[in-house]
C-alpha cells in the first residue's frame, strides 16, 4: 500500500527574511542610477525602471512575509532569534525608507505617508529586537554588524525627510545615528581584534561600510561638507579594506548572507555620485566605476537568493520560522 503524499506547504508558510537584504541593495542601486543621470549623463529611464520593478518585488516579498505573520504571529519573534532573521527583518523595514525616497519626486504625499509608516515600523522592530536581546541567551547580545541595520538604520529616514522639507528631523537623525554608529564600530573593532570571525559570517562585515556612506550622503544633503568629507574618507578606508580582504570575506562560498554585500556597495555608489559636482569629474568617474561594480554584483546575488527561495530551500538554510 502506497504511503500518502505529504501536503505541499502553502505559499508564505516559511517566507525567509533573508530575501530582503538584496532587495534593499537593489532599491539603493536604482537610486544610484537615478542620480547618475545628472552626473554621468545616464538615461534617466534606467533608474526609474529599476526603482519601479524592485518596488513591485519588494511589495510582493512584504505581502508574502505578512501572510506568514497573519497565519501565526509567533513567527515574528522566532525569526528575530536568529541572525539571518534579524538582518532580514531590519532590511525589510529599511527598504521602506528607500521606497519613500524613490517616491519623493513622483508623489511627495505618498512619500511622506510611506516615511511615517516606516518610522513607526522601525521603532516597533527595535522594541522587539531589544526584548529579544534582553530575554535571549548572552551570546545573542554580542555586537554584530547587523546592529547597524537596527539602530543606525534610522539614518535612511533622513534622506526622504530632507527632500520633503524636514531638515531639522534629518539633522537629529544624522547626529543620533552617527553616535550609535561610532559605538558599534568601536565595539566591533574590539571584538575583531580579540577573536576571528567564522568564515560563514564574514560577509556580514560588509555592513560596516553602509553607515559611513549614509552619514556622508546625509551630511552633504544638509550642507555639512566637513562631516560629509570625513565620512567619505572613512568610507573609502573601509571600502578599500573590504576589497583587499575580499577573498577572506567570501572564503566560505556563496550563501544567503551574501545579501549583506549589496546595500553597502550601492550606498558607496550613491555617496560618490552625490559628491561629484558635475559630469566628467574624477569623483564622478569613481562613482561610475562603483556603480558599474554594483550593477554587476547586486542582480546576480538577488536572483540567486530569490531562486533559492522559489526552490524551497532558503527557509531551512537560514533557520526561518514557519507557520
Amino acid at each position: 500500500m502506497s504511503r500518502p503524499l505529504a501536503p505541499r506547504p502553502r505559499f508564505g508558510d516559511q517566507t525567509p527574511p533573508a530575501i530582503f537584504p538584496p532587495v534593499l541593495g537593489a532599491l539603493a542601486l536604482g537610486l544610484a542610477w537615478r542620480q547618475s543621470a545628472d552626473i554621468l549623463a545616464a538615461p534617466p529611464a534606467v533608474g526609474e525602471l529599476i526603482l519601479g520593478a524592485v518596488t513591485l518585488l519588494y511589495l510582493f516579498c512584504v505581502a508574502s512575509y505578512a501572510l506568514k505573520v497573519v497565519r501565526r504571529p509567533g513567527v515574528l519573534p522566532e525569526d528575530l532569534r536568529v541572525l539571518p532573521g534579524r538582518a532580514g527583518l531590519s532590511a525589510m523595514v529599511l527598504s521602506a525608507y528607500l521606497v519613500s525616497a524613490a517616491l519623493v519626486p513622483l508623489a511627495p504625499g505618498a512619500a511622506l505617508g510611506v516615511l511615517g509608516a516606516a518610522l513607526a515600523l522601525h521603532a516597533g522592530l527595535v522594541a522587539l529586537v531589544l526584548a529579544a536581546l534582553i530575554r535571549g541567551p548572552a551570546e545573542q547580545r554580542r555586537v554584530t554588524p547587523v546592529w547597524h541595520l537596527q539602530f543606525v538604520g534610522f539614518i535612511l529616514a533622513a534622506l526622504p525627510a530632507q527632500a520633503l522639507g524636514f531638515a531639522p528631523l534629518a539633522s537629529v537623525l544624522l547626529h543620533v545615528t552617527g553616535a550609535a554608529a561610532l559605538a558599534i564600530w568601536g565595539a566591533s573593532l574590539v571584538q575583531f581584534l580579540r577573536e576571528d570571525v567564522p568564515a560563514p559570517l564574514r560577509p556580514l562585515l560588509a555592513i560596516h561600510l553602509a553607515p559611513a556612506c549614509l552619514l556622508g550622503s546625509v551630511a552633504l544633503a544638509l550642507d555639512n561638507p566637513g562631516l560629509g568629507w570625513a565620512a567619505t574618507l572613512f568610507a573609502g578606508l573601509l571600502g578599500a579594506g573590504l576589497l583587499i580582504r575580499l577573498p577572506w570575506l567570501i572564503k566560505a562560498g556563496f550563501s544567503p548572507l551574501w545579501g549583506a554585500f549589496t546595500f553597502p556597495l550601492a550606498a558607496l555608489a550613491n555617496l560618490l555620485l552625490g559628491l561629484a559636482p558635475g559630469q566628467g569629474t574624477a569623483i564622478g568617474i569613481a562613482g561610475g566605476i562603483v556603480l558599474v561594480a554594483a550593477t554587476l554584483a547586486i542582480p546576480p546575488i538577488l536572483v540567486a537568493i530569490l531562486r533559492a527561495w522559489a526552490r524551497g530551500g532558503l527557509g531551512a538554510r537560514t533557520n526561518a520560522a514557519r507557520v
